[in-house]
């Protein structure tokens, strides 16, 4: 039986928290960002957690970090 192998551009998209929980970085604020509010701008600076179903998606894309 081969290893199972970690999905690489998943690994740096999301990181997985002590309690379990998803992590990622809110996507919109690399470029064109003069058309964007500041609050919408600074809302998109913190991270954000995964819903359960989208987490239970990721969960297969990285079976070392669960």
């Amino acid at each position: 039986m081969p290893k199972m192998k970690t999905r690489k551009s998943a690994a740096k998209r999301f990181r997985v928290t002590s309690s379990g929980k998803v992590k990622y970085k809110k996507q919109g604020l690399r470029h064109i960002l003069t058309k964007k509010s500041t609050k919408r701008k600074r809302n998109l600076r913190h991270g954000a957690m995964l819903s359960e179903p989208e987490t239970k998606r990721v969960r297969r894309l990285l079976p070392h970090q669960f």
